[in-house]
C-alpha cells in the first residue's frame, strides 16, 4: 500500500469539515432523528421531554415580556448537515423557544433556521383549534443568506474571486452567520 503525503490528509479534513452538521454531535445523539412533527402535532404530551432536531423557514419571531423569543417556525424536511431543503413540502409549524432577546430583524421572516431541543409541549397561536409543537431550544442555527448579482453590477477580484472577494463564484454573495 502507497504512503499518502500529509497534505492530501490535510486537505482533506477540511474539505470533509466543510460538510459538517450544523448542531453539536452530542445534541444530535440525544435527539430522535424519526420522531416527525406529525406526530408530536396529534400527540404532544406522549413526546414531551424527547429532544428533536428540526429546521425550515422563520415565519415570525415575537419577543416575550420575560425576555424570552417565541419563533414560529415553517418545518422543511433538512439535508444531512442539517440545513431545510427548498422544498414546499412540509408537516406544519411549530414554535421555538429561546431563552434570550433575539432580534426579529436578524431572525426575519423567510430566513433559514436549524433548531435543537427539547418538546415541551404545545401551545395554541391565534384563535384557530390548531396546536402548534413547542421546542425549547439549546441550539439554534440561523442559516446565511445567499444571493446573486450580476456581472455588470459588480467588479471582478483576481486573487479573492469573483466578485468582492467572496470566492464563491460568479456573482454568489453571501452574508455572516449568526449563531
Amino acid at each position: 500500500m502507497k504512503k499518502r503525503p500529509k497534505w492530501v490528509l490535510l486537505l482533506s479534513l477540511i474539505f470533509l469539515s466543510g460538510c459538517a452538521h450544523v448542531i453539536s454531535k452530542d445534541l444530535r445523539a440525544k435527539s430522535d432523528p424519526s420522531l416527525t412533527l406529525s406526530q408530536v402535532r396529534h400527540h404532544p404530551e406522549t413526546f414531551k421531554g424527547k429532544w428533536v432536531v428540526w429546521g425550515g423557514e422563520i415565519i415570525e419571531t415575537v419577543n416575550q415580556k420575560e425576555g424570552t423569543t417565541q419563533i414560529e417556525v415553517f418545518q422543511k424536511p433538512l439535508d444531512r448537515r442539517g440545513e431545510p431543503r427548498e422544498t414546499t413540502a412540509s408537516e406544519g409549524r411549530f414554535l421555538v423557544l429561546v431563552d434570550k432577546y433575539s432580534d426579529p430583524y436578524v431572525f426575519r421572516r423567510g430566513k433559514k433556521i436549524t433548531v435543537a431541543g427539547e418538546i415541551i409541549g404545545d401551545k395554541p397561536l391565534g384563535e384557530m383549534d390548531y396546536r402548534y409543537p413547542l421546542v425549547s431550544s439549546k441550539e439554534v442555527y440561523l442559516w446565511p443568506v445567499y444571493y446573486y448579482q450580476p456581472y455588470p453590477y459588480s467588479y471582478y477580484d483576481p486573487w479573492w474571486g469573483y466578485p468582492y472577494g467572496s470566492g464563491l463564484g460568479f456573482g454568489l454573495h453571501y452574508h455572516h452567520r449568526y449563531r
